[in-house]
């Protein structure tokens, strides 16, 4: 089994994420993390937020609006395909639960 990620087309990341969100990291202080929600606000998968900024080429660093677009644009191109599987089981389990005698 190979280590290497894969990724998901940046078409379709554009159809599934809704927002990403800079946040703290949970267990280290004065770490940065983007996290990517789909578009019902559920968790697809997190990356740091200095590697990403590393990696992105920014037109104006000192404009917050470029910088952000510029880790966006990186964040699309790299959503793993594990993150949509996931998803695909959130919703498989969703549909299964709503199913059940007495759900609606």
């Amino acid at each position: 089994m190979s280590d290497e990620v894969e990724f998901v087309p940046y078409e379709v990341a554009m159809q599934v994420v809704g927002n990403i969100v800079e946040e703290e990291h949970l267990h280290e202080l004065n770490r940065r993390v983007l996290t990517v929600y789909d578009k019902e606000g559920q968790e697809l998968c997190w990356y740091d937020a200095e590697e990403i900024i590393q990696e992105a080429v920014i037109d104006n660093p000192k404009d917050k609006d470029a910088v952000k677009t510029a880790c966006v644009e990186v964040i699309m191109h790299q959503i793993p395909k594990w993150a949509l599987e996931d998803l695909l089981k959130r919703k498989k389990a969703e549909v299964e639960r709503q199913k059940e005698p007495g759900q609606g």
